[in-house]
């Protein structure tokens, strides 16, 4: 092996015999031209592999755009209506729930009480009517009676009338005398006094038939008022079953069985499974071409292997992050817009259990329509 002229020492703390040993052990490693060949197969892989796990896959075509963002899906508190106590709670964090599906019970023995108060005042009520009605029954019949009085008093009427005439002309003649005159002339004015006191009883009798009726529309009145009472409790004992308003998966237990609540209470939230989106952000220059109804792609960070089709169905008129102040067209380049992507309804029902909220991921739109899709963006639902 050639010795190097130089001193024993070489540059700073590299010393001649530390030298020397590099070089026996590199000798005794023994490379042969095959053994190196081999070694340069080995690197040569490695590199493509490495190189085919962190090529630039950003890369798009002409005609698309990609934004960061996250899944999300719109949430839905389950509350109270009217103030309770919970009773029972019906499901557990995580669980799917369908459309009108028990998630809890409220207690409800105080509205129990009062629907079994409102039922016996309807009770009461229509008691109210029935005996109303008999009443205006009672009075029409006073007026029938008031009404043969009149047919009475008129007939005696008639009766004086024209034996007062009679003595009348008698009297004349001398055929009568002046007694019979005045005892006739009295029983008429009596006969007449006895028709308008029998006309004045039918008056009455009227008035108390309407007063009657008056009583029937008002006890009529109550019954109403004692159903729609029952009607509001049965309302709110319905109201006390909270139920899901569609399907989806409860996210978290507010509260507990047990606790009292206020009106409007939360019990659970949950999230609508078939309302799910991705919100990302795309900058002016893009966000200016991105169509409702645009065709977006979302890969997740989670399972990248799938490709998810979407719709753009929103599209902020206001930048989300704006400076102070934009005065120059590179400063207006900077501001990024809201984009939201919603996945088709039918999709998400037929992979429910894999849905899923909070996943980030990339979102690729189509800013034109003509624009071919690149092959690692195709769409993939499946292994």
């Amino acid at each position: 092996m050639l010795r190097p002229p130089f001193p024993a020492t070489s540059g700073p703390g590299v010393s001649l015999s530390t030298m020397g040993a590099a070089a026996r052990r590199f000798e005794q490693m023994n490379f042969t031209p095959g053994r190196v060949i081999a070694a340069i197969v080995v690197l040569v892989a490695g590199g493509g592999y490495y190189y085919w796990q962190h090529r630039d896959t950003n890369t798009l075509p002409a005609g698309f755009a990609r934004g960061n963002g996250r899944i999300e899906a719109v949430e839905i508190d389950i509350a109270t209506k009217t103030p309770g106590r919970i009773r029972e709670i019906l499901v557990g964090e995580g669980d799917f729930v369908r459309a009108d599906q028990v998630l809890a019970r409220m207690d409800t023995e105080q509205l129990q009480a009062q629907h079994r108060q409102a039922e016996a005042q309807l009770q009461r009520a229509a008691i109210n009517v029935e005996t109303a009605k008999s009443l205006v029954n009672q009075r029409e019949a006073e007026r029938k009676a008031a009404e043969a009085v009149v047919d009475q008093r008129v007939a005696q009427l008639d009766t004086t009338s024209r034996k007062l005439d009679r003595s009348e002309q008698l009297i004349r003649t001398s055929a009568v005398s002046q007694q019979v005159l005045d005892d006739d002339r009295s029983a008429n004015a009596t006969a007449k006094a006895a028709l308008a006191a029998s006309h004045a009883q039918v008056a009455a009798s009227e008035a108390a038939i309407s007063s009657a009726r008056a009583m029937v529309i008002d006890a009529g009145a109550a019954v109403d008022a004692a159903k729609a009472a029952i009607e509001s409790i049965n309302a709110d004992l319905n109201d006390s079953v909270l139920k899901a308003p569609r399907d989806g998966r409860v996210q978290y237990r507010v509260s507990q069985p047990g606790e009292v609540l206020a009106a409007g209470g939360r019990v659970l939230n949950m999230v609508d499974l078939g309302d799910v989106y991705m919100t990302f952000f795309l900058p002016t220059a893009d966000a200016g071409r991105v169509a409702i109804g645009a065709e977006v792609r979302l890969v997740l960070d989670a399972i990248p292997q799938y490709v998810i089709p979407a719709k753009a169905t929103f599209v902020a008129d206001v930048a989300q992050f704006t400076p102070k102040t934009v005065e120059t067209e590179e400063e207006r380049q900077k501001l990024m817009f809201r984009i939201k992507a919603h996945i088709a309804p039918d999709l998400l029902r037929q992979h429910i259990e894999q849905v899923k909220t909070g996943l980030p991921g990339m979102a690729y739109v189509q800013l034109d329509p003509a624009a071919q899709w690149p092959g690692n963006l195709n769409i993939k639902l499946t292994r």
